[in-house]
């Protein structure tokens, strides 16, 4: 198995030796914006990092560039008619036959079914091939569309085109690149992303979770404060509320030689919850406000209010002097001025929405609500069917309760706050002593302040003291920031944030009982890694051997778990609990027989292997009659361009 096949993009030093780049990189691929930091390695020293931020010319307008910090990640797919010669032109390229960027999203908030966004959560979408043809989802036949991964890659090379204009003389395929990606992406999602990054034009690169780039951004910018803003025993907690997921993780601080260090100690699941879902709340609330006044929207206008929606969102967010933001639905109609749907979004329909919808009391008890889906749905992307962050932090919290157990025993982490295993006084969720926000979101001081006090009213029903905040990072630039500090880590400056892997991974390995009627074969997890494994380490399932069949198409099924932090390579597990591991998406591998029938089972030993990216790769090494493995060695990787959803349990 491979969380990707990264391994060749970031071990293959004979094609690119970043070791003496000049520049660190870090790029934030988001849902709704794409940003590039960089971090110059000859100019800084230790903490003092010299550090800025890509400027992005793009176009704003036919025949208009401009070059703000972000890009949005909107693509536009024009009729061919539709704009004249050098409207799309750029400082690197006069025929390009589309828009990326700010024109894109303005352009297709009018004309929506030439307009793709939230490629980054179709990428991550098990449900569909992500190498095909479905963006923009809803456009008719006549509109050219193109796939995920391609969206992907367009934004990519629009950065390294920007980057490359800007500096010539040091290319981006040249330096120390680090790409994040939601803590929670499958390993799907992480290799796909990694073949955009090399279709892009960057054969080599690193692979970071969005909540600790947040957390590498916040260090970064306390320039060394922020030893004393934490202390040995703290839990900090990240809410990452980006534009098409929200991410949790918890980082624990302990103490080593008189030294704090980072150490990441869970990660949440995956939960499709953000921006995206915000601006589909507002466009229905507002489109029931039209109705009220008679103005009756189709689902084509109600589709270009959500991009309106969208912008409204992000103005009165990142703006507090702003306290309405007007916006125009088009008309279908021969009159298009004139047919025009004048509204508005005020700051208190935004803050009601998003204050009420999306992060509502809760008790930490309380769990997201889920519902049986229906039988016939549309093809779209697979949101988080409860919307209310607060419940899903409530259930994160909860289920990771005794993430800091094994902590506790270490002498360098002093835990503060009451254990699962505390008798009369047991905590019934892990308290964060710490909370880190990030995600534009979050920029709103109500949002913010809704979100901590429910934390906290959750820690003063137990007793414990409130967490602090830390503040001081750029909720739209920290994931970029915190990347390309990142690179200065790597190469052995700065602070290090330890973790490995985000869980424990585990295959199927199946009975060889008779066949019984009407039951499927038992089968046994085995762990291939455990949780926190580190990253350029490898480990043999020792003295195990299994048969493996060679030759046809055969499905594996692999395990994770968050929550199962005791296991090692090797233990085989006969049963387990319905929240301890979480399935994942099956892979369908073909092994070459070499000379063998096919069908044949072959004895193989098991050998897995994190590489210096954080990704899993899986190799059988067959056995010889002696039992000893030879020279053979056969990679287990995911075949992402046949997709299958996990089974069901």
């Amino acid at each position: 198995m491979s969380d990707t096949n990264q391994g060749q993009y970031a071990d293959a030093s004979a094609q690119n030796d970043t070791a003496t780049a000049r520049y660190s990189i870090g790029i934030d691929l988001g849902t709704t914006h794409c940003a590039l930091s960089w971090l110059d390695t000859q100019a800084s020293d230790g903490e003092n990092a010299v550090q800025g931020v890509l400027t992005v010319p793009q176009l704003t307008g036919p025949g208009t560039v401009e070059s703000p910090e972000l890009l949005p990640s909107f693509l536009y797919l024009p009729h061919e008619s539709e704009l004249a010669a050098g409207d799309l032109a750029l400082p690197w390229s006069a025929t390009q036959d589309f828009a990326v960027g700010e024109f894109a999203r303005t352009r297709g908030a009018a004309t929506p079914i030439r307009l793709v966004s939230s490629a980054k959560s179709w990428l991550c979408h098990p449900g569909v091939d992500r190498r095909s043809a479905l963006l923009p989802a809803e456009a008719p036949p006549e509109v050219a569309r193109i796939s995920p991964l391609e969206a992907s890659t367009r934004y990519l090379s629009h950065l390294r085109a920007a980057w490359d204009a800007q500096h010539p003389g040091d290319p981006l395929a040249a330096q120390d690149v680090t790409v994040t990606i939601p803590a929670s992406f499958d390993p799907a999602a992480r290799e796909l992303t990694a073949e955009a990054a090399q279709a892009a034009g960057l054969p080599q690169l690193t692979l970071l979770e969005e909540p600790q780039a947040a957390l590498y951004s916040w260090i970064e910018r306390s320039s060394g404060a922020w030893r004393k803003e934490v202390r040995s025993g703290d839990v900090l907690l990240v809410v990452d509320v980006g534009g098409g997921t929200t991410d949790l993780s918890l980082i624990a601080v302990l103490e080593q030689d008189g030294n704090l260090q980072l150490q990441r100690i869970a990660v949440g699941e995956h939960i499709l919850l953000g921006g995206d879902n915000m601006d589909l709340a507002l466009a229905y609330g507002t489109a029931r406000k039209l109705a009220e006044q008679g103005k009756q929207l189709d689902p084509w206008q109600t589709r270009a209010l959500a991009h309106a929606c969208r912008s409204a969102k992000e103005t009165l967010l990142v703006d507090a002097s702003i306290d309405t933001v007007p916006g125009v639905v088009p008309s279908r109609g021969a009159k298009l001025i004139g047919g025009a749907i004048r509204t508005e979004v005020t700051r208190a329909e935004l803050e009601q929405v998003l204050l009420e919808g999306f992060f509502p009391p809760a008790a930490v008890s309380d769990q997201p609500v889920s519902r049986a889906r229906g039988a016939l749905t549309q093809l779209g992307l697979p949101y988080a069917q409860d919307a209310g962050v607060t419940r899903h932090l409530a259930a994160f919290l909860t289920r990771q309760v005794g993430a800091t157990a094994e902590l506790a025993q270490q002498s360098g982490f002093v835990n503060h706050a009451p254990t699962a295993n505390a008798g009369a006084n047991a905590a019934s969720f892990l308290h964060p002593t710490a909370v880190l926000f990030n995600g534009g979101v979050l920029k709103s001081a109500q949002i913010s302040e809704r979100l901590l006090g429910t934390i906290n009213g959750w820690l003063a029903a137990e007793g414990a003291a409130p967490a602090r905040l830390l503040s001081g990072a750029d909720l739209f630039l920290a994931v970029a920031r915190g990347a390309a500090y990142y690179g200065y880590v790597r190469r052995g400056q700065g602070v290090r944030i330890r973790g490995g892997t985000a869980q424990s991974y585990y295959v199927a390995i199946e009975s060889a009982m008779p066949a019984i009627p009407g039951m499927e074969p038992p089968i046994q997890a085995l762990c291939l890694a455990p949780f926190g494994m580190e990253e350029g380490t490898d480990a043999g399932v020792a003295g195990q051997e299994f048969g493996l069949v060679v030759g046809e198409p055969v499905r594996l099924r692999f395990f994770g778990s968050s929550v199962r932090r005791q296991d090692q390579v090797g233990t085989l597990l006969d049963f387990w609990s319905a929240d301890e591991l979480r399935e994942l998406q099956e892979i369908e591998a073909t092994l070459p027989a070499q000379g063998r029938a096919v069908g044949e089972v072959v004895r193989v030993q098991l050998h897995a292997r994190i590489t210096t990216t954080g990704t899993l790769e899986l190799e059988a090494l067959p056995l010889s009659a002696q039992g000893q493995p030879g020279s053979e060695r056969w990679k287990v990787e995911l075949d992402t361009r046949h997709d299958s959803a996990p089974a069901q349990a």
